[in-house]
């Protein structure tokens, strides 16, 4: 069982259901994941238990075709980068050989960035975006934690990490250019608690990028082969930080497109996580002009 969240009646609502099979039993309004997120240890979990028998009991479904929304409430989402050899392959690809790259892959602190402000994660069915001002710009299909206010992780989720590639390869001082912009992240479809989810050992993620009906790219990892462990990342977010509705940490990729394959507008990505379920959305050019002062 996941806890999902949709819109109903123009407000967010907390929902039960398979991961595989979509919100099937409405949570009492009062239940909010921030609220579940900052209570006492063990919350999530255990006041998710009690509101999904309450919710079976009430047999209030939630509705067919509700619009599913990002998972997240007041929580921000953060990434780590270079976790898998891949990424660490690509960097290096990317920035000529910069050896930071190999340097954190291997040190004992791991790279962790701010990758998105609560509220502005895209949900399933949501354009996720890619920079108009570069020429490289690519999916990264990331399992992403969520943890509660003590740091404790209480449930996964699957996560599109977009990445201008040209812009960071420019500069590594240009990280968040290439990683922080409209539409720069997706999180969904729902919050698979640890009891319900597969052993890491077992999860696989399947990326495939479609473009005219047709597939562009498909690729798939094993998040066993990731570096670092979940716990080690969400440690060293939670070293100097506080985060009182808990937070969102993506893990890494081991999934680079090739060079000849870049995002563009109208294209559709798929990302799939065995047990968590599957992120589907279209993309979307992201470009402003400055207003003058």
């Amino acid at each position: 069982m996941a806890l999902w969240r949709i819109l109903m009646e123009g407000r967010p609502r907390l929902a039960a259901g398979p991961a595989g099979g979509g919100p099937a039993r409405l949570l009492d309004p009062a239940v909010t994941l921030d609220g579940l997120l900052s209570g006492p240890p063990g919350a999530f979990g255990r006041v998710l238990v009690e509101a999904l028998d309450d919710s079976a009991a009430s047999g209030e479904p939630a509705p067919a075709g509700a619009r599913l929304l990002a998972p997240v409430e007041g929580q921000p989402v953060w990434a780590a980068g270079v976790t898998f050899r891949r990424s660490r392959e690509a960097r290096l690809e990317e920035s000529g050989g910069l050896d930071a790259y190999d340097k954190v892959y291997a040190a004992a602190r791991p790279e962790l960035f701010f990758k998105a402000l609560p509220g502005t994660a895209r949900g399933p069915g949501e354009p996720v975006g890619v920079r108009a001002d570069s020429d490289w710009n690519v999916p990264e299909p990331e399992l992403a934690l969520v943890a509660d206010a003590r740091g404790d992780i209480v449930a996964y989720t699957a996560a599109n990490d977009l990445s201008s590639r040209s812009i960071e390869g420019e500069n590594p001082l240009y990280l968040p250019q290439a990683k922080v912009y409209e539409g720069s992240c997706a999180l969904g479809p729902c919050l698979v608690p640890l009891a319900e989810a597969p052993a890491l050992s077992e999860m696989r993620i399947s990326l495939a990028i479609e473009r005219g009906g047709r597939e562009l790219f498909a690729a798939a990892c094993d998040v066993a082969d990731m570096r670092r462990t979940p716990g080690e990342l969400v440690g060293w977010l939670y070293r100097a930080l506080r985060f009182p509705t808990g937070a969102v940490l993506l893990t890494g990729t081991s999934i680079v497109p090739p060079p000849d394959v870049s995002l563009l507008s109208g294209d559709h990505v798929r990302i799939a996580i065995n047990g968590l379920g599957e992120l589907a959305n279209p993309v979307e050019a992201v470009g402003f002009e400055a207003t003058p002062s």
